[in-house]
């Protein structure tokens, strides 16, 4: 079960928006950050049921020899045919959720009142945002994602553009945000919004009752 005596929020937004520098900041003030990519990357380990599922259909083209799985082979595939992103996500989405829900609930019995800040690019994609108390969208201007995700991925611009246009429209994003952030402003002027925001959500924690 989730613990009622904390508060979930949902960070998303597109790909380079700047997530990752805010959930940083929203750490720094004393959030729990759950991390969805570092679950993805839990939930396909070598052997797990989501990694035998890819191995399945997908073939050993997208493992290493190792075993694990080659993401860069795997993102190649997914990301030139959307059929193929819907078939990889109805594999993970649902390990992740159940991932998600377990790290949650062992923080909410061991941290009274606490904050738990879900990072998840594909937050409304997956709709997980109908498991978060808060909504916050992350928003850039595109020539800045655009060069965020071909410095950091080492993509061109032709590859970011592809995997951006997987994603949900900034606009439709936007529809369900409590809140929005601007990912271009620098960490000094980001810091204390996310500092008052988490006082918010803290105070909201404590004015919650546990079942």
């Amino acid at each position: 079960m989730l613990w009622f005596g904390m508060i979930i929020v949902g960070l998303t937004g597109g790909l380079g928006a700047g997530k990752t520098t805010i959930a940083r900041l929203f750490q720094d003030c004393g959030a729990h950050i759950i991390d969805a990519d570092l679950l993805a990357r839990e939930v396909v380990k070598p052997g797990k049921v989501a990694w035998k599922d890819i191995h399945s259909h997908y073939g050993k083209d997208v493992l290493q020899p190792d075993k694990s799985l080659n993401r860069q082979a795997l993102a190649r595939i997914v990301f030139q045919n959307p059929q193929e992103l819907k078939i990889l996500q109805g594999i993970l989405h649902p390990r992740i959720a159940r991932e998600q829900t377990r790290q949650m609930n062992a923080i909410g019995k061991a941290v009274p009142f606490a904050v738990i800040i879900y990072d998840a690019a594909l937050l409304l994609e997956a709709g997980a945002h109908h498991r978060m108390n808060h909504v916050i969208v992350v928003k850039a201007d595109r020539a800045t994602q655009i060069a965020r995700v071909c410095r950091r991925d080492g993509l061109t611009k032709t590859e970011a553009l592809r995997r951006m246009r997987q994603q949900m429209p900034l606009r439709q994003k936007l529809q369900y945000a409590d809140t929005i952030l601007d990912g271009t402003w620098s960490r000094s002027r980001l810091r204390p919004v996310v500092q008052s925001l988490y006082r918010t959500y803290q105070q909201e924690a404590r004015q919650r009752e546990r079942p």
